[in-house]
Order: structure tokens, then C-alpha cells, then sequence
């Protein structure tokens, strides 16, 4: 068959082909970002593709227009960035991250970035650590990547397929419908390009992120449960990862004396190296010994002299004594990843053969040298005059899904499950930081106030506010903007802790701040922001005796009122105002007691016999 006869789809596909073999070669710029350094190196990448085979006639292609700009600025987009002004560990796009940062990741967990891969030309970002140079450097570049398949999208011209429709949400009217169109859920790991330097390679000066922590003879032991609820001693504790687990043992009380793990010298003599593969030892410091009776009953002893097990025979039971049911680590770091102290706490107790198995608790945490502990703002109800505890949610769930669905990244699908498996509440190292309000001044003027931040205190009613001027020349969107901002502050909290002792991980129990707009009803009236009202309503909880203040709503009033017209040459003055209430919804208490005690015995039918 000639070539003047070929089928039409044919001719098509070649067309395809030779259009993509005819792309130019790309460039691609490289950042390397240090404290304030800078630098661009040009490259060069081409397709490897055949050349356009001869005597085969050009198909006329569709007719060239613009293409249509990326919905997805790659450069700016940053996944993994979750805590507001922090640095995210390991997260190499996050803005917040300096050379100090750097200095203890051990890789980027995001290294590259990219749109729509369904288009043939389309822009990636790609992210890697220079841990050779001294700061440690981020490398940054921009690569103008080259689909190879004859399937791609040269030129977009319907633009309702640049963005996704809203999912239909189920509910109990349409869920049977929607299981019966569904085929199942699937996740697609489409390949990236991956590019691998030498620069990559993880620095052993220094502990990283999650790099186990070594000993004199191996790594430093944390027992977890594995693949059942029994410990496994093989697990190693890694640099800044905090853990608490608990694990069971199966053992012979008649042998107590014989195992390591019950011994409090299996977890107080190893020594750890300051820096991997180094020669200086940090050694093992015991802070505090607590003895557990069979009653439960503690006593905390004074020296920190070294407890080993001892079977003791009482009779004919058999007990154990000293014997390790609790370890707590508590290890302290430098900003150049060096361990520089260990402290250790153990519980001791008695055991026999009625709590067999034995249960064990693991604990190790990381605490940053010449740094302070935050706060707690009561235990567990709050104090008056301590701040409120609040912070912000990652990302998760339906939330997450219309987000990169509004941002069009198809090759986050496989990162998507990452996100689903966090938890906890994201909170800022300052507890007063938490939760701020707008703090009044002598000045009183609004736009010299942005960032002047006052902590929410708990039980204290509070009203600040300042003065803004109006002129003619005045916009009124960008004056909203900018009062809007003044009046909820960089980051303002989504959730609030019910109590003021409650855990980041108990995300459950946090309680949501509720944040409502109210505007005028004038209509075609630009809208400005006076007044930020929050309400928190507070009860009391538990015994009569002591109650504990528990945060049970939060509401925050966002007023607005219509743009006030400004004549000619005149100044007007409105006044902007935060105003902070708590109102306590305790309901009055009643004094409880036990029921009286019922008999219910039943005599026998005879009982009266023969007199009845």
C-alpha cells in the first residue's frame, strides 16, 4: 500500500509525532538558595526522539493560537508547608526554612513539583538539599518538561476543561445513586522525573530528621510493638521523632533476674554519640527512680543508684521486684544536630505470676537546647488570666481534596494519602501568641497598628480598638482588605482547646471557632469591616467541690457596615473596635446522691403454711 493511501488515523498520529519530535529544547533555570546567595546556570534537555521519517506528506496540524497559561503555578505552590511562619522539617519548598533549617533535614520530602501531565509541554519544579556547602543550600529548579506521548494536549482552547466541577455531595437521597455509578476508588502514582545529585547525599557531622540515634556498640534502643502487641527491642529511636508506646512481654517471674529488659541497666548504659560516627560519647543520665507497689501506691526514691530485679519468695508465691514498667527518654539537641544531653526516668515495680504477661511504656522526647517548654494554661480546667490554647487543622479530608481540585495538581494524587494519615493540632511555640486580638495604642491609628497583638486571656473581658481616616482618594476594596486583616491578625486560630492541659493529637476534642460575617443590607454598597466581636462561652466541669473551666463554643462576629462617602477635600474618622466576652452557660448546680438500696426478695408460697 502506497504511501498516498494511508488511513486517516494513521496520517493523524504521524502528524502527532512530528509535531512532538520538533519541539525545541528546553531550559531550565537553577536557584541555589543559601542565607542571601543566588545563582542561574542554563541547561539544555532534549527529547530523545526519532527523526520524522521521509516521503511521509504533513498532515495540516490544528491552527496555532496562545497557549493558555498554567492554572498551576508550580514555583509558588508548596504542599507540604502546614505550619504558619514555622519551618516544616524536610519540607524544601517552605518558605520559612533558612540554612539552619537545612542543616537537619535529611531529604526533600517533595522534590518535585509539576501541573497538568497530560499536557505536552508543562512546567516542573524541582527541589534538592547541597549539604556539601557550609551554610547547607536549597537547590531550586525550573524545568520546561517534554511529554513523549503522541497522546498529549498541545493547545487548550475550552476553557471550562481548565477547572474541575464541584463533587456531588452525597446524602441520604442520592447515596444509593452514586454507589451504583461508582466503579471504586483507585490511586494512580504517575512518574515523575526524577533528578539525583551528588548534593543529595546526607551529611554524617550531623544527626537528621529521623536518622536513628547511635551508640558505642550500635543504635539506642526504643522496644515498640511491631506486628503484634509483644516488644521488639530491634526497633532504634530516631532523631526528633517523639514517641509513646506500650508493649507487652510474655516472661517466667522465676527468671526475672536473667532478663535484660526488665533491668533498669539495659536503658541507662548505653552511650550515645554526640554525631554520628563519631568518638565522643554522651552518656545516660538516670533523673529519677520510682518504686511501684502491689497496691499501686508510688514512692519516688532519692539516690539514682542503679536497681537491679530480684526474685523474692513470700510464702509459696513467688514475686519479682524492681522490675522496669515505665521508660521515659528525654533528650536534649543543638541547632547543629548534636545530641548534647540524655536524661532517663524509670518506674519500677513488683510483679508475679497474676500480671503476667507484663505490660511495659516507652517514651521519648526531644527538647531543643536553651529553649523553654510551653506553658500549660491550667490542669486540666483553665485559670483566669492564663491565654486561651488554640491552633489550626492540616488540611485533611474533603477539605484537602477541593483544594487540589480548585488548584488542578493531578500529580498529587499519590500524595494525597500523606496528608490523610496527619493528625493533630498545629500550634505556635508561644502560647500567647495563640489566639491574639487587635492591642490598642497612644497613636490609635489603624494603619500603623498591623501586627500590634494582644493574647485572648481567659475570664478577662476586653475592648481595643483604633481610629481610621478616610479621604476622598480612599479605595474602599483595598481599605477592607487591609481592616480585615488588622482585625483578625496573621493566622487566626480555627480551633480553641476545651481545656487548658489538652493534647494537639485529641483533635476531637478541640472545639471550632465559628467565624460569621454580618454586612448592612444596603444593597451595591462596598462593605467595610468595624468591629471583631468573639464570644466564648464557658462551663463548669466536674466535681462540686473543685470545678474545671471548659470551653464549650467560640464565635467570632465579623461586623461590617457600608463604605461612608467622603467629600472633596474633607477627612472622616470611623472607629474599629475588637471586643472580647465570657459568658459562662454553667447550668445550676445539683447536689446528687445514691439511691436508697431496693429488696427484692421474694418469699416462698409456703411460707405461711399451715397458717394461710
Amino acid at each position: 500500500m502506497g504511501v498516498g493511501v494511508l488511513p486517516p488515523l494513521l496520517l493523524v498520529l504521524l502528524a502527532c509525532w512530528a509535531s512532538v519530535s520538533a519541539q525545541a529544547g528546553t531550559t531550565v533555570a537553577v536557584t541555589t538558595e543559601a542565607l542571601n546567595s543566588t545563582e542561574t546556570a542554563p541547561m539544555t534537555f532534549r527529547p530523545a526522539l526519532s527523526p520524522k521519517p521521509p516521503n511521509i506528506p504533513r498532515i495540516p496540524g490544528p491552527s496555532s493560537g496562545p497557549r493558555p497559561s498554567p492554572v498551576t503555578d508550580v514555583a509558588a505552590l508548596c504542599v507540604c508547608d502546614l505550619s504558619p511562619a514555622q519551618c516544616d522539617v524536610n519540607c524544601c519548598c517552605d518558605p520559612d526554612c533558612s540554612s539552619t533549617d537545612f542543616s537537619v533535614f535529611s531529604a526533600c520530602s517533595i522534590p518535585v513539583v509539576t501541573g497538568d501531565s497530560q499536557f505536552c509541554s508543562q512546567k516542573a519544579a524541582i527541589y534538592s538539599l547541597n549539604f556539601t556547602a557550609n551554610p547547607p543550600q536549597r537547590i531550586f529548579k525550573l524545568v520546561d518538561q517534554i511529554n513523549p506521548s503522541i497522546f498529549c494536549i498541545h493547545i487548550t482552547n475550552y476553557k471550562p476543561a481548565l477547572s474541575f466541577i464541584n463533587p456531588e455531595v452525597p446524602d441520604e437521597d442520592n447515596f444509593d445513586k452514586l454507589i451504583k455509578s461508582s466503579d471504586g476508588f483507585s490511586w494512580n502514582a504517575e512518574s515523575d522525573v526524577s533528578f539525583t545529585t551528588e548534593s543529595d547525599t546526607p551529611n554524617t557531622s550531623k544527626y537528621e530528621y529521623g536518622v536513628p540515634l547511635q551508640t558505642s556498640d550500635s543504635f539506642l534502643r526504643f522496644p515498640s510493638p511491631l506486628t503484634s502487641s509483644l516488644c521488639s527491642d530491634n526497633n532504634p529511636a530516631a532523631f526528633l521523632v517523639n514517641q509513646a508506646v506500650k508493649c507487652t512481654r510474655r516472661i517466667n517471674v522465676e527468671q526475672c533476674e536473667e532478663i535484660e529488659a526488665l533491668s533498669m541497666a539495659y536503658y541507662s548504659s548505653p552511650k550515645i554519640l554526640r554525631v554520628p560516627d563519631s568518638i565522643t560519647e554522651v552518656p545516660i543520665t538516670v533523673q529519677s527512680i520510682v518504686i511501684q507497689s502491689l497496691n499501686k501506691s508510688l514512692t519516688r526514691l532519692e539516690g539514682t543508684d542503679m536497681l537491679r530485679p530480684a526474685l523474692v519468695e513470700a510464702g509459696a508465691v513467688k514475686v519479682c521486684t524492681k522490675v522496669v514498667l515505665e521508660v521515659k527518654y528525654s533528650l536534649t539537641y543543638t541547632d547543629a544536630g548534636e545530641i548534647a544531653k540524655a536524661h532517663l526516668s524509670v518506674l519500677l515495680g513488683t510483679i508475679s505470676n497474676a500480671v503476667v504477661p507484663l505490660q511495659q511504656t516507652f517514651e521519648i522526647h526531644f527538647i531543643q537546647q536553651s529553649t523553654k517548654p510551653v506553658p500549660l494554661s491550667g490542669n486540666p480546667g483553665y485559670v483566669v488570666g492564663l491565654p486561651l490554647a488554640a491552633g489550626f487543622r492540616p488540611p485533611v479530608g474533603s477539605h484537602m481534596w477541593h483544594r487540589l481540585l480548585r488548584m488542578k495538581v493531578l500529580s498529587y494524587w499519590v500524595i494525597v494519602p500523606n496528608f490523610l494519615c496527619m493528625s493533630g493540632i498545629i500550634q505556635t511555640m508561644s502560647r500567647y501568641g495563640q489566639f491574639t486580638v487587635l492591642r490598642s495604642t497612644a497613636e490609635q491609628d489603624c494603619l500603623a497598628m498591623e501586627g500590634i497583638r494582644t493574647p485572648v486571656l481567659f475570664g478577662y473581658n476586653m475592648q481595643s480598638g483604633c481610629k481610621l481616616r478616610l479621604t476622598s482618594a480612599t479605595t474602599c476594596l483595598l481599605v477592607a482588605e487591609k481592616v480585615k486583616s488588622l482585625l483578625r491578625g496573621q493566622g487566626f486560630p480555627e480551633f480553641v482547646a476545651p481545656f487548658g492541659n489538652s493534647r494537639a493529637q485529641d483533635v476531637l476534642d478541640w472545639v471550632p471557632v465559628h467565624f460569621v460575617t454580618q454586612a448592612s443590607h444596603v444593597k451595591d454598597s462596598c462593605q467595610l469591616p468595624v468591629a471583631l466581636v468573639i464570644e466564648v462561652k464557658w462551663t463548669k466541669y466536674g466535681s462540686l467541690l473543685n470545678p474545671q473551666a471548659k470551653i464549650v463554643n467560640v464565635t467570632a462576629n465579623l461586623i461590617s457596615s457600608s463604605f461612608p462617602e467622603t467629600n472633596s477635600g474633607n477627612e472622616r474618622t470611623i472607629f474599629i473596635f475588637t471586643a472580647v466576652t465570657f459568658v459562662d452557660v454553667s447550668a445550676p448546680a445539683e447536689a446528687g446522691f445514691r439511691a436508697r438500696p431496693t429488696i427484692n426478695a421474694k418469699l416462698p408460697f409456703n411460707f405461711f403454711f399451715p397458717f394461710v
